[in-house]
């Protein structure tokens, strides 16, 4: 159901309505940082950090602001 979070950190309280959701924010306490960037040796918590820290690298900038036109 919509709005619902069942799963709840065991350290922190705070609930998420996916368990995926809840493993990732437990690295969070635990430190762990899993995803490795394979340039200059960073690493993340999250896969989705990686992917954009990647773009830096690769000079990628998906993104347009609507009201100057830059890319970022």
């Amino acid at each position: 159901h919509a709005g619902e979070r069942p799963h709840a950190c065991s350290k922190c309280g705070e609930s998420f309505g996916w368990s995926s959701d809840l493993a990732a924010h437990q690295r969070v306490h635990g430190g762990e940082r899993p995803y490795q960037c394979p340039q200059c040796g960073k690493s993340f918590d999250r896969s989705s950090h990686l992917t954009t820290h990647l773009r830096a690298h690769l000079g990628e900038r998906p993104y347009r602001c609507g009201d100057c036109g830059r890319s970022f």
